[in-house]
């Protein structure tokens, strides 16, 4: 909101370097397996990810930026690493954000162990595939007359969250998979689903073998149940698809009526 009316289209927070509702730099803060990494990432204290928030300054030239921070010892931190000049203006949270908001916002995050970044969630998914997410929109007027401020932000449970862990089994990966087929005129059946996980929680591969019904376009139907696949896996999950592999392995021909 206070970039909104300060007309700041950059935004530097938690390791991001947002422009509008585009995560354009960084590594977010919030992906650290320890409390002392994040804040590591949060001052930009590793050279290479400093780095690559520098280029994107040469590269996009912002005339100003709005740095997120929990302290003004931060936001100098920040700055310094940054190379980035002298502030303009200070907003404190109290300046901006009732009591009973920031006694909400601190309560949400001290037992839910959620956070809030500033970018749809469609935007970050890639770099949070594994986490919850949830999609969080906001609608705020500061008066009668006032323009309303709208905008959709993510809610996300960092890995250091105290609330636990959470694996995905490939089973349910492969239920989804089939039930699709199940939905699917075109798939007889699923012959063989292999998951294949990339990293830490960077996402998942997936390689199937389907038969197909015979009569329609293999190529054209095996385009169209990937992405079909692609779409409510990634939607159910919040994992990151990075390739799916379809094999057509036979042909499957209807007993005619008589």
């Amino acid at each position: 909101m206070v970039a909104n009316e300060k007309n700041i289209n950059y935004i530097i927070d938690d390791g991001l370097l947002i422009k509008e509702n585009e995560v354009i730099a960084g590594v977010s803060a919030k992906k650290a397996a320890t409390k002392i990494e994040t804040v590591r990432k949060a001052l930009f204290n590793n050279p290479e990810e400093a780095r690559e928030i520098k280029n994107a300054f040469i590269k996009y030239r912002p005339e100003s930026i709005l740095i997120l921070g929990t302290s003004d010892n931060m936001i100098k931190k920040i700055r310094e690493n940054l190379g980035l000049p002298e502030l303009t203006e200070t907003i404190y949270i109290t300046d901006v954000a009732t009591e009973e908001e920031m006694q909400e916002a601190k309560r949400i995050r001290q037992t839910q162990g959620k956070h809030v970044i500033p970018v749809p969630t469609f935007e970050i998914k890639k770099d949070f595939s594994g986490f919850i997410l949830d999609p969080l929109q906001i609608f705020k007027s500061k008066g009668k007359d006032s323009k309303p401020y709208i905008s959709e932000k993510s809610i996300i449970r960092p890995t250091f969250s105290y609330l636990g862990n959470f694996k995905i089994s490939d089973t349910v990966f492969r239920q989804i998979i089939e039930y699709l087929a199940k939905k699917t005129n075109s798939i007889y059946k699923v012959n063989r689903v292999r998951i294949d996980k990339i990293g830490d929680n960077e996402g998942i591969s997936i390689y199937m073998e389907v038969t197909i019904v015979y009569g329609y376009n293999v190529v054209d139907e095996l385009r169209s149940f990937k992405k079909k696949c692609k779409r409510e896996i990634e939607n159910l999950t919040a994992m990151n698809i990075e390739t799916i592999d379809i094999v057509a392995k036979g042909i499957y021909v209807p007993e005619e009526k008589e």
